[in-house]
């Protein structure tokens, strides 16, 4: 092999093939990549904090109260937590029922889905509502906190819940539907919670 510097190329010359490599090119890229690196080192990271952001989507027994062994348990080990509860997820903050002020499609929406968590049903396995009766009894069995007393432990631990404001406007749920202590507001309000959040969960 033979290499032949001349100027600002350098040629290499191996079994008979010569490949010119253009030093200023080199350089440049070279400088270009510092450029880079120097641009990611002054801009201002994100922290991340010790924080667990969750979205509860589904309307389900068993989802719900996994949700919420999950969120009581981080935030007994020292997290900060959040839940934003949107479309059928709203169905584990809900108390009661109100059908006054709604119109047609809103009441219909009132009707078919749960007035709260002792009406929610199972993912799997609902049998008509027998599937849900069972799993609250085998619950109660094994001494494992109910969905209800899991919501009031979120509550003393002090878990962020906040209710999808499009999602309720949607289904036209209002705010005498919902357990107290609630927060609301949109994406930008989840968002700003996950962006920094060290686990972020979808249920």
């Amino acid at each position: 092999m033979t290499v032949n510097i001349k100027g600002d190329g350098v040629a290499i010359k191996s079994s008979g093939a010569v490949q010119t490599a253009n030093v200023t090119d080199l350089l440049g890229r070279i400088a270009e990549l510092e450029q880079r690196v120097q641009q990611l080192e002054d801009a201002p990271a994100q922290d991340i904090e010790n924080k667990l952001s969750m979205v509860l989507f589904s309307g389900d027994l068993d989802k719900s109260i996994a949700a919420f062994i999950i969120a009581t348990g981080a935030a007994a080990m020292g997290l900060e937590v959040s839940i934003f509860f949107t479309f059928w997820g709203i169905s584990a903050v809900k108390k009661q029922k109100v059908y006054a002020g709604k119109n047609i499609l809103e009441k219909g929406f009132t009707a078919m889905l749960p007035g709260g968590t002792r009406q929610m049903q199972l993912s799997q396995m609902n049998y008509f509502g027998a599937g849900a009766k069972i799993i609250r009894k085998l619950m109660n069995d094994h001494e494992v906190a109910s969905l209800e007393e899991f919501v009031e432990m979120a509550r003393e631990f002090d878990v962020k819940m906040t209710v999808c404001d499009m999602s309720r406007e949607l289904l036209g749920i209002k705010d005498e539907e919902l357990i107290d202590g609630l927060e609301t507001g949109g994406v930008a309000a989840f968002m700003g919670d996950a962006a920094t959040s060290k686990v972020t969960l979808f249920i």
